[in-house]
């Protein structure tokens, strides 16, 4: 069949009407949503985890400025009383006793904030609020030895408050008399974690702790902490993992050192433990137990990345 030079060119222009307009109409057409994730795993998402780095910054800057803080001290009773003001709500424990220490005896406060779970066991996430007692008069304020693990448990307390959780009992542990009150040995340190420790193994609480996670130092703006080679081994691969997946590990575990700590009473009795802990405070630790433990030399930054840490690794042993 023969198609003149005008027909065809009529037959061209309609067909090209023809696809430009259906052109137009696929562009117009809306984009299909995209399938939501399950619920379950849109709440298991690290990136869900808050901790209001500032706040605990502030904190840190209101606990300093009570001043040296060590134990048997007017400064040291203002900041208990500080820590409890915080707590007013929740479910408190006073730990209260009589240590007698090389200085003579002193009055000794843990406190414990409880925040009740749905599965039958306990994590214990703990740090000191006391300071150096040797060096009570050279103007020490252990803003990062006392202050940073102060702060840090109260900013934890505000993300487990009012929430229900499917997982374990967290009890956070504010612990006093850490410190030495004359020179660091077995029986002058840790006076508030031994008397605890003994105490829970007598009455049945240390066989419900499924992990003892403490926090000390952890606001070194040049933040390193340490594996603690005293501590449990899975569990510190946990905190590992946690810091891991949160984008976190050059800041986890560029050395493997063993660490004396208010973990050890725990670590003892076979609780498992992990000391999340930078001793490297300073080049060389020149800062750790001096009067230049100050604020300039902390970070919120740091602050964040330990306290989110915290929380991702208690997720993580919420589901074993």
């Amino acid at each position: 069949m023969r198609i003149s030079f005008l027909t065809l060119k009529k037959l061209l222009w309609r067909v090209c009407l023809l696809v430009t307009t259906i052109s137009l109409s696929l562009i117009a057409l809306p984009t299909p949503p995209s399938p939501a994730r399950p619920r379950s795993q849109r709440n298991s998402s690290p990136a869900r985890l808050n901790f209001n780095a500032n706040r605990a910054m502030q904190y840190t800057r209101e606990v300093v400025a009570f001043g040296p803080r060590p134990i048997g001290s007017a400064n040291h009773k203002k900041l208990e009383n500080y820590i409890l003001a915080h707590l007013k709500g929740d479910t408190v424990e006073d730990d209260s006793f009589s240590a007698d220490t090389p200085e003579g005896q002193f009055p000794v406060h843990n406190i414990i904030a409880k925040f009740s779970g749905a599965k039958d066991g306990i994590i214990v996430i703990a740090g000191h609020y006391d300071t150096n007692y040797p060096l009570r008069d050279t103007g020490y304020v252990g803003a990062n030895d006392g202050g940073s693990s102060t702060a840090i448990l109260l900013e934890l307390a505000n993300q487990f408050r009012g929430k229900k959780r499917d997982g374990y009992s967290v009890w956070l542990l504010w612990t006093d008399a850490e410190e030495a009150v004359k020179q660091w040995s077995p029986t002058d340190s840790l006076y508030g974690t031994r008397h605890l420790a003994e105490k829970w193994q007598n009455d049945g609480t240390l066989k419900r702790i499924k992990a003892f996670l403490l926090a000390d130092m952890i606001a070194d703006a040049d933040l390193n902490v340490e594996r603690d080679a005293n501590s449990t081994p899975w569990l510190e691969d946990l905190v590992l993992q946690a810091a891991t997946g949160l984008g976190y590990q050059s800041h986890f575990f560029a050395r493997t050192i063993p660490v004396e700590d208010d973990h050890l009473p725990f670590v003892h009795r076979g609780v498992p433990c992990a000391d999340l802990i930078d001793l490297d405070y300073g080049y060389g630790g020149v800062f750790h137990h001096t009067p230049q433990d100050t604020l300039d030399k902390l970070s919120p930054k740091s602050l964040e990345i330990a306290g989110r840490v915290i929380l991702e690794t208690t997720r993580l042993l919420d589901q074993k």
